[in-house]
């Protein structure tokens, strides 16, 4: 779990199952914590009577907004029945859950919380049931009474057969992981393979996780011991401990997320480093024509710490070249907190104090700074930190570098992108529309979105008229601090770059606006309807 922190730092939770603990006894355990120190606050509540065969650990990320520990995975669903208490933890975000809640009050049910994670607790749960009474009748009719009914059932559960009834419900991006009290575990992926997961198994072991080095560092394994968890398919093991892999859903397609790549998986996996390491390279020549191609009066550094490996890239590229490089650590960050993933204005609060730089490490007036970072989302960090403290330098010329290209729209599926007006090439698509008096544009694409908002992406056309230069322009006009005197320059990765460095894994949406499931251009759609409404107050 330590190993994994970097995909959640808002809270922690773990889960056990003990198959031997007699009658009577507690034999599912859970704890929870919030905060950055969440992973220690648990196991210091951990004592001896939390142990068992089965371990679930799971860190928490919000994507939705919501927080406090009623949602802190993983979840628990009581029953007993040994075999129908269910625990769920996941990388997931659904795009339809008001289907799914539909769904499970047209049959009777009435859900405590209104949230993407107790909605696929309580379907899955409703489904486990359905197997447990399937296997009761059978247990019955087989002439079984009393104990060994419970023997029978809890010796045959199929949680494929819940898998299988349960899934298909689902629009979105998720690997699933969960435990029954029976001693059934099993984790599954979306039939798109938007969000990722490795397993390793050998005769005394099963470990799923997120990430492939985790696993490695954890396990001592060469990458090639460890496998990738296909689209719709599910790793399941048995009480027995017999583990076996079972297609649940038919696969989508390839839609492995780029943005796991780029940003948030760990870079010390061997794929993912030299990806990055090919995300810098592809912009030297970008690079060196925002420069005029004068390296040698040009100092290279990155935003700490995720664009350090790009940064390698990017100058190793300049070096195949035969360009010297001077290169420099001009950024500092102090606060060890992710500012992508933090809320509303405390993000910005914290992004004003977030970094620092290095005096003294250009000549001022003189040198030009090129400086690398792994993404421009909202562009709250550069406005309100970055530009102002590299400007104190008085470079010559500021050249801003994104190793992913513009972000032009939420994700839905897991990285929380989730609002069209904190993009900043959206709004700067929106300035440029305003400024050159394209109101109509706005008109007819809010149109279409509120009346076929299930056909296709029509927010892609808000930028159909303008070039990325001309959004790259505005841009730096939006974040550009009152003020600032040095000049301004972006230079963002390209689609075909991008593509060329991360070949298996296409997954473009939030770059493209090419969603892999109906719920995703719903969404999207549906954003739109809700920024000309709420945020530009048109009634159209």
């Amino acid at each position: 779990m330590e190993k994994q922190h970097n995909r959640g730092q808002e809270g922690a939770g773990v889960a056990c199952v003990n198959m031997d603990a007699p009658v009577g006894t507690e034999y599912m355990f859970r704890e929870r914590a919030e905060g950055a120190n969440a992973i220690t606050e648990i196991f210091k509540r951990i004592d001896d009577s939390f142990t068992g065969q089965l371990y679930m650990g799971h860190l928490r990320y919000s994507t939705t907004g919501k927080s406090g520990l009623t949602y802190v995975h993983p979840f628990l669903r009581r029953n007993n029945w040994r075999a129908k208490n269910l625990c769920l933890c996941g990388n997931f975000n659904m795009t339809n859950i008001d289907e799914v809640f539909q769904y499970l009050t047209r049959h009777g049910q009435s859900p405590r919380i209104y949230g993407d994670s107790y909605i696929t607790l309580e379907l899955m749960g409703h489904r486990l049931d359905r197997e447990v009474e399937r296997l009761y009748r059978e247990a019955k009719e087989k002439g079984l009474e009393d104990e060994e009914v419970t023997r029978y059932i809890e010796a045959n559960v199929q949680m494929a057969n819940v898998l299988k009834t349960t899934m298909p419900h689902f629009d979105g991006g998720y690997v699933m992981c969960g435990l029954t009290g029976s001693g059934e575990m099993f984790a599954v992926r979306d039939p798109w393979g938007i969000r990722p997961a490795f397993y390793y198994q050998d005769e005394e072991v099963v470990v799923l996780a997120s990430e492939r080095p985790v696993i490695q560092t954890t396990f001592d394994l060469h990458a090639d011991d460890i496998h990738e968890l296909e689209p719709g398919q599910a790793l399941i093991v048995h009480q027995s401990g017999k583990t076996c892999l079972e297609p649940i859903l038919p696969p989508q397609g390839n839609y492995r997320c780029s943005f796991e790549r780029i940003y948030f998986s760990r870079g010390s996996d061997r794929d993912i480093y030299q990806e990055r390491k090919r995300l810098g390279e592809q912009l030297t020549q970008p690079i060196l024509k925002a420069i005029d191609g004068d390296v040698e009066h040009t100092v290279f550094s990155y935003i700490p710490n995720t664009a350090a490996v790009a940064f390698y890239g990017m100058t190793d590229g300049f070096r195949r070249q035969n360009h010297e490089v001077r290169i420099e650590k001009v950024v500092w960050k102090d606060i060890k907190l992710r500012t992508f993933i933090t809320e509303g204005n405390e993000r910005n609060d914290l992004a004003a104090h977030v970094y620092d730089i290095t005096y003294g490490c250009l000549q001022p007036d003189v040198d030009n700074l090129v400086i690398i970072d792994d993404s421009i989302v909202r562009g709250t960090t550069l406005r309100e930190s970055i530009f102002k403290i590299l400007d104190r330098l008085h470079p010559k010329k500021i050249v801003m570098v994104s190793s992913s290209p513009q972000i032009r729209y939420p994700d839905y599926y897991g990285i929380d992108m989730s609002h069209l007006e904190e993009l900043c090439a959206f709004r700067a698509a929106m300035e440029l529309i305003r400024e050159r008096g394209m109101r109509q544009l706005i008109i007819d694409t809010y149109r279409l979105c509120k009346n076929e908002p299930e056909s296709e992406n029509h927010v892609r056309a808000v930028y159909a008229p303008f070039t990325v230069e001309d959004i790259n322009q505005k841009i730096v006009e939006m974040l550009r601090p009152e003020g600032m005197r040095s000049p301004v320059e972006l230079v963002f990765q390209s689609i075909g770059g991008l593509h060329e460095a991360c070949p298996n894994h296409p997954g473009d949406w939030y770059f493209t606006g090419h969603y892999p499931t109906a719920g995703g251009i719903r969404m999207v759609n549906q954003a739109f309807v809700d920024y000309v409404e709420k945020v530009l107050k048109m009634q159209l």
